[in-house]
Order: C-alpha cells, then sequence, then structure tokens
C-alpha cells in the first residue's frame, strides 16, 4: 500500500514542484520594512518559488495549529472516557475474580414500592 501511495502521490506531486520551480525561478525581493519600500532595512531576495512554497508551507502549518486547538475538547473527552472504560474494566475484572471464589455480593431485592416508585407510575404519571 505505501508503494501504492507513493507512485500515485508523491511522485506526481514532486514532478509538479519541479516543473513550478523551473517556471519561477526569477529573483523576488521580499520587503519586511513597510515604511520605506525604496531601501528597506529587512529585505530578503529569493526565488519566486521558494517564497510560494514557503508561503503554503506555512499556511498548511498554521492551518494544522489551529485544527489541533480546535479539537482539544475532543481529545480532553476522548482521555476521559479512556480513563472510564480502563476504570469499569478493573472493577468487572475484580467482581469476575469474586465471583470465581464463591463471594459475590448479592443486590438486595427491589422493596415492595416497585421499580417506579410507591405509587406504580413512572416519571409522567403514567400508571403501569
Amino acid at each position: 500500500m505505501r508503494k501504492f501511495f507513493t507512485a500515485v502521490v508523491v511522485i506526481p506531486l514532486g514532478l509538479i514542484f519541479i516543473i513550478f520551480a523551473v517556471a519561477n525561478r526569477h529573483w523576488v525581493t521580499v520587503s519586511f520594512d513597510p515604511f520605506n519600500s525604496v531601501t528597506p532595512t529587512v529585505a530578503v531576495t529569493l526565488p519566486l518559488f521558494v517564497v510560494i512554497i514557503a508561503a503554503a508551507i506555512l499556511g498548511v502549518i498554521a492551518g494544522g495549529i489551529a485544527t489541533w486547538f480546535r479539537q482539544g475538547r475532543w481529545r480532553r473527552a476522548a482521555r476521559q472516557h479512556e480513563a472510564d472504560a480502563r476504570h469499569v474494566r478493573a472493577e468487572l475484572a475484580d467482581l469476575r475474580a469474586a465471583a470465581s471464589r464463591g463471594d459475590v455480593p448479592r443486590l438486595s431485592a427491589p422493596g415492595q414500592s416497585g421499580f417506579y416508585g410507591s405509587a406504580g407510575r413512572d416519571k409522567q404519571g403514567a400508571t403501569l
């Protein structure tokens, strides 16, 4: 599967990057000085394809970070559910061990009041 992914996605993507780099190899000056555009104090001269690919990489990284922060509550909930599941599995193992020894705690039988209360009605008041 990995070789198939490489052949179908990575190789054509690499060829596209190479073609893009050859087509956009002229030099551009990127200025970080908004007040002096003639002689900027902070400027970098790079090929155009480097500027565009770097901007795309930074955009992907920023999007990934934003997505990671937005999904924080789901990761927290998953950790909590995993901890609850571990606790329940341990409790079940203890109950099974107790059952194999024969000292199982028995639940008391429901009283005269019935399962739905003393009036024999459910929460909405319907007679059972």
